[in-house]
This record gives structure tokens, sequence and C-alpha cells, in this order.
């Protein structure tokens, strides 16, 4: 008896959606939850997976076709014997490779269930980045086994104890939810099985066409992914995997020393090497985004689809921070050991305003407004993998001190990639710094569901009329985008009035005036 495939329940937002890719065939066999097609809506992709195991016997909504929700877009049937040659010898590969596996399952005691983290409700999903052991690898308890990437952080998935891996069921690359299952770990196993499972994941991973060879090169798909990020030379990277196979760590161990940079004219693909340089020509290269770079682009489009956003700008005299600044930066290091710098004034300033204007600090949760009564002030930090927003708590208690250290600290974890996830969530307010990449002035983007977030840009010396007089003085252009549903124009400017004084007087900072 045939069972319907269906398209899955679209939310009432949702009116219809596109069917993107078929990744089974009529014919092919397909188990229960394996995913079969992708349909596509104007928010997010949807996965449809098989209902039950069985066999693909019918397409009826072809790759490009509009659907509706819960539509029928084809069929699955029992799984039959009397198949093609090609599905013969296909189920008798995948026999072949199953029985490979099995044997190179560690035999050992009590099984466990290897499951991705808790993520939190701001992020959906992740990506299984990087599997740092293969089947049958011996591994310590706590021993990382592999990283999950979010829109966020990497997330790193630890042994449960020592042992090894029986089965890994979500390979690289992959897509998973919180808390999915991404393999199976036996405690105990993996002594003797290592080297035989090594070569049995190396041969299964030739098969499925998962490395990529560069020239002499052999690259796992993370590293290729990486290497591809960082416009590396391939050539200078020495691998540590099995047969001299270049592994994500290998990459990013050359990233951090600097010894896999290009020359000024790259030789990247062995076939261009080997090709004469053509005088004018125009060279083009297509990665794939990161996940990372996925989620930022969706999430600053629907910030601008979703929000009435509207950006109010003003300027602000350094002179009196500067000169504080200046005069007390070696007294501060030496007490707190860490440099006095701007964010902590610009934070300090922007929670003092925060209690003023408690629209500005409020957020919209579908048809209501949150007052929170408290100030967590998000600071955007630039990596290498991009723009993250971790966030500082409570930071009408923090001292000035407290900020430049919590701040530098963010910093140093973002660039090592060990930020977590608690991190990252919460936040009610965001201040971004476009001035330490000689920004003068720009429009910044709303975090959703915050309602307001605060530009700084380059300081820069200007002539400006003070007391009737032209006197050169260090200007900074301040930005603030708002969520006009939420706040009144007038607040904003006086908002950012507000900030204005209380930077150019610092005193009113600590008579809270």
């Amino acid at each position: 008896m045939a069972t319907d495939i269906k398209a899955p329940t679209f939310p009432e937002s949702v009116a219809e959606g596109t069917v993107a890719a078929w990744h089974k065939k009529p014919g092919d066999s397909v188990e229960r939850d394996e995913l079969i097609v992708e349909i596509e809506t104007d928010k997010v992709v949807l996965e449809v997976v098989a209902p039950e195991a069985g066999t693909l016997t019918d397409v009826m909504a072809e790759e490009g076709d509009t659907v509706e929700s819960e539509q029928v877009l084809g069929k699955i049937g029992e799984a039959s014997g009397a198949g093609s040659k090609k599905e013969s010898a296909a189920s008798d590969d995948s026999a072949e490779k199953a029985e490979s596996k099995e044997a190179a399952k560690p035999a050992g005691g009590k099984q466990h269930d290897v499951k991705a983290p808790s993520f939190p409700e701001s992020i959906q999903e992740g990506t299984v980045a990087t599997w740092h052991k293969k089947v049958g690898e011996a591994v310590k308890r706590d021993e990382v086994l592999a990283d999950i990437e979010t829109d966020k952080v990497v997330l790193e998935v630890v042994a449960p104890a020592d042992g090894a891996l029986a089965e890994i069921k979500a390979e690289e690359g992959s897509q998973v939810e919180s808390e999915a299952i991404l393999a199976t770990f036996v405690e105990g196993g993996g002594s003797d099985q290592a080297s035989a499972s090594s070569s049995s994941a190396s041969n299964d991973a030739d098969d499925e066409g998962a490395d990529e060879k560069v020239g002499d090169k052999v690259l796992a798909p993370a590293a290729r992914k990486m290497v591809a990020e960082h416009d590396l030379d391939v050539s200078k990277i020495e691998g540590t995997g099995k047969g001299g196979r270049i592994l994500k760590e290998d990459v990013q161990k050359a990233v951090k020393d600097g010894s896999a940079k290009k020359a000024a004219k790259s030789s990247a693909p062995a076939k261009a090497a080997a090709a004469p340089a053509v005088a004018g020509e125009r060279e083009e290269k297509r990665v794939p985004m990161t996940r990372l770079r996925q989620t930022i682009a969706k999430r600053l489009v629907q910030a601008q689809q979703t929000a009435a956003m509207l950006t109010t700008y003003n300027e602000v005299d350094m002179t009196e921070i500067m000169a504080l600044r200046a005069q007390y930066k070696d007294t501060f290091q030496k007490t707190h050991d860490v440099k006095l710098g701007f964010m902590g004034f610009f934070v300090k300033a922007a929670s003092e305003a925060l209690k003023r204007f408690p629209d500005v600090n409020a957020s919209i949760d579908g048809t209501d407004i949150v007052y929170h009564g408290y100030q967590d002030i998000g600071v955007a930090v630039s990596t290498d993998r991009g723009l993250v927003v971790p966030v500082l708590r409570d930071t009408d208690s923090m001292k000035i001190a407290d900020v430049e250290r919590s701040i530098v600290d963010f910093g140093k974890r973002g660039r090592d990639g060990k930020l977590g996830m608690d991190d990252m969530i919460g936040g009610t307010f965001t201040i971004t710094n476009g001035g330490t990449f000689g920004s003068l002035m720009s429009t910044p983007i709303i975090n959703p569901p915050q309602t307001a977030i605060l530009g700084m840009h380059k300081i820069q010396d200007r002539p400006m009329a003070v007391n009737g007089k032209v006197e050169i003085r260090p200007m900074m252009y301040l930005a603030l985008s708002y969520d006009h549903r939420m706040i009144d124009g007038k607040d904003a400017v006086r908002f950012l009035v507000t900030i204005k004084e209380l930077l150019e007087d610092p005193a009113r900072l600590l008579l809270d005036v």
C-alpha cells in the first residue's frame, strides 16, 4: 500500500512554498525519516522526510512547482526485490557498506546516544562541521567528538565515557536539531578495531566523494570549506589525517600561524597552476556561504522587512572623554589590568539613557510589548567567521573597568571560536562600532526583537563653532536606528541627545544627572 509524502503544515503567514530539490528519484529506496525533498518558502527551507521505509514510487510535484500546505508531493511504496539492475546493484553496494560498517563497529559494553547540545529558542538548528573521531577509534571521556556550527557559535560534543564511536548518524555538513542523535557510542570499545575502522571510514568517505583532491593533497569537507573561506594555498598545509589527509584542525593551525597564505598571484588549483597566465584574465571564484553568513544575511533582511526602521543622527564632541582617558589611562591599566577604551563610556551612557527611555529598552513579541527592567547591552564583535554580538549583562551595575574587561574577553574568545551560547542570547539593546574600520557614518540595522541599535563611528578632527570661535574638536557621528512601531521619533531623538550630553560631560555619569 502506497503512503503519501505531504508538504509540511505551513503557518498562517506562509501561503505556499516551492519544491526546491528532490534528494531521491523514483525507484530509490528510502529509510524512515530520511530526507526526501526540500520545500522553500519566503521565510525558511523546510525538509520533508520519509514517513516510513520503502521505495519512492511516484513524484507528483516536480522541482520548481509551487505547492500548498499539506499538499501530496509523492508516494512511497513497499520495498520490492524486483527492481531494476541498478536498484539491485545499489542495494548490494549498500549491503556491503552496511556489513563493512558493522564489522568496524567496536565491541564493548554499554551503549550511549551521542546527542547535539540543547539549543536555546533563538537557534533552530545547527550543522555538523567536523567529526574529530572515526568509527572504532578509541577516545577518552570528555574528549571532543564533533563540532556543531550554529548561526552564533561553534559547539563541542564530547564523549560520554571512555570507549569508541559505533556509528555516525549525522555526517559532516548535515543539519541537526536540538538534542538530535548524532552517533552511537560504546563504552570500552575501540582499542583493537581503531586501525580497521579508520580504513573502513576512509574507504566509505572515498566512495561517497566526501573528500576532494587538490594537486597532491586530499581535503576533508570541513577543511575544504575553510580553505575556500580564507583563500589559502593548499600545498603549504601539512595534513595530519590518514595518508596525509588535511583536516579542519590543520587548516585552523595554518590560519593561526599564517603559514599558508597565498602569494600575490595564487597557484590555487593544479590545473590553473599549469596553465599560463593570460594577460587581462578576469578570474572568478565561487565558494559556499558559511552557515553563520547565511543566517546573518537572513536576519538582516528579515529585520528590514519586519521593522519600520528609521535612523536619527547626531554628533558628539569627544574632547572631555579623550582628556579623561589621556589623564588616567596609565593609572587605570595598572589598577585594573585592562586598557581604558571608549566603549566603557558609551556602554555606561547608554545604560543611563535606557533607564530614562524605557521604550528604547523594550522589545516586541508578536502583538505584545515587553518592557525590560534591566539593561543587557550587546556589543558587536568582528571575527573571522563574521559579526557576533555577545551580551553584557546588567550594565547598569557594571563599572567601566568591568565593561572594558568583558569586551576584551569577548574579543579574544570570539576570535578563538570559544564564545558560548549563553554569551550570545538575550540583550535589550546593541552597540556597534564601525569606527574601528574607519567608518565615518552608517545606518546600523536593528537586531530583532530589540527595537534600537546605536552606531559609533570614527573620531575625526573637524572645525566647530565654540562660544563664537572656530576650534578644532575631535568629533564622532552617532546613529540610532529604531523601530518606529515601538519608538516615537521624539523619544528616539531625546534618547540620542541624552547619550551625547552624558559623553560630552562625563561628570553626569557619576552624578546621575
